[in-house]
């Protein structure tokens, strides 16, 4: 490896990182954007908001019944060809919605199939994708790596959505296209991707195998503290899911104003992230993790008591910047902590974890609002992260003594 590499040079003159982000925010744009047509396209055709909660169904069913497997077929493939093929299924998907758009041949059952096979492609994209980016970095700059890569998610996150309503005013059948080009676009990126770490040994298939993710994890207290303080952070801090309640009854702002709530923990996850990366954390990561999962749950408090617009704006921005210290010092911990020949596997657990937890904060937060209140709902659940932040720093003393991240895992 190069002395260059060594030190850590930008990451905007690294080939492969330039392609792997590029191809990142490409996918993951695609995505919000299928999303957001595919949702106004089915109820546009069947005015039915229980349809709407069907295509969601449809694409979260994969991700509960595929996520094991996709994180062994990560650790016995080629991860390029992994994610290239997903890319290139989706493209192909959204072509075929393009030409049932145009030819009049839309329907329900079209979209739901379709949605269902975007869902399990994602299921085996996202964990690949997480085990790819340690192989075409080099250990020390997996860290920047990864805050400029969670840059990617969080600017495809704030332009997705958007660009979906624009591209849908032309018809979703152009929307579509768009899609199914950059799908294709992202594919090619990834296929010229050079790697740094020359693939491990693969152990042969077996059922013990599929699930070590599980096994290695829980023999991991730093692994496991990370990913369980994330997890219970964002079940309990599912405040988003209650924005609409806030913007007309709370706040008592219009539609866009709802816009600006729900882009603001973006604009503080893609700030910090662009923060973290020009000064990447060297020191004190576990105490670090803590002390953002607590502001997290405190700026959770504060938006749940605000009757002010700005404030709460703030509250907003504050809790995305204070969860992207967080994924960050999580998501560098388990790369580097895990054996590239479990990588995959470990991957889709944390995937699983993170995913179904950023689901059930949300159901939690619709039922607890329903029972207590929407704001004693949110004020709970900000001063429960916090609690748990402090709970698990007794419990899992190795993380929270962490000082620096690992060096590569054999």
């Amino acid at each position: 490896m190069s002395t260059a590499l060594r030190d850590v040079p930008s990451l905007l003159r690294h080939t492969g990182f330039v392609l792997f982000w590029l191809a990142r925010v490409l996918s993951t744009s695609c995505f919000q954007i299928i999303s957001v047509v595919i949702g106004w396209q089915i109820y546009a055709l069947t005015n039915s908001t229980f349809d709407l909660g069907l295509v969601g169904l449809c694409q979260f069913l994969p991700m509960l019944l595929l996520t094991i497997p996709a994180g062994h077929v990560a650790d016995r493939f080629d991860r390029r060809v992994i994610v290239r093929t997903c890319q290139v299924i989706e493209g192909l998907t959204a072509l075929s919605l393009a030409l049932a758009s145009w030819q009049g041949a839309i329907s329900p059952h079209v979209i739901f199939a379709a949605a269902v096979l975007i869902g399990a492609c994602r299921t085996f994209e996202a964990p690949t994708t997480a085990a790819l980016l340690p192989m075409v970095v080099s250990p020390a700059a997996l860290p920047k790596a990864l805050a400029l890569s969670a840059s990617a998610i969080q600017t495809a996150t704030i332009i997705g959505p958007a660009l979906g309503g624009l591209l849908y005013i032309a018809g979703p059948g152009h929307a579509y296209l768009f899609v199914a080009v950059f799908y294709l676009l992202a594919a090619v990126l990834v296929s010229l991707l050079k790697i740094l770490a020359p693939p491990a040994v693969r152990e042969p298939p077996t059922l013990r195998s599929v699930f070590s993710g599980f096994s290695f994890i829980r023999s991991r207290p730093i692994i496991l503290g990370a990913i369980s303080l994330d997890m219970v952070a964002v079940l309990l801090g599912g405040a988003t899911a209650l924005l609409p309640v806030y913007a007309r009854d709370i706040l008592h702002t219009n539609s866009l104003g709802l816009g600006a709530l729900r882009a603001s923990p973006a604009i503080g996850a893609l700030l910090m992230s662009l923060v973290l990366a020009r000064w990447p954390m060297k020191s004190r990561v576990g105490l670090k993790m803590f002390g953002a999962v607590m502001v997290f749950g405190l700026g959770t408090v504060i938006f749940g008591l605000s009757t002010w617009f700005p404030l709460s704006m703030a509250a907003l921005i504050a809790m995305g910047a204070a969860d992207v210290v967080s994924v960050v010092v999580r998501s560098t911990l388990v790369q580097l902590g895990t054996p590239d020949a479990m990588r995959g596997r470990v991957s889709a657990v944390n995937s699983m974890f993170v995913g179904t937890s950023n689901q059930l904060g949300e159901f939690e937060s619709g039922m607890t609002a329903s029972l207590f209140g929407t704001v004693p709902a949110v004020v709970l659940g900000g001063l429960g992260t916090i609690l748990v932040a402090l709970l698990w720093s007794q419990l899992f003393k190795p993380l929270r003594d962490a000082n620096r991240f690992p060096e590569r895992s054999a």
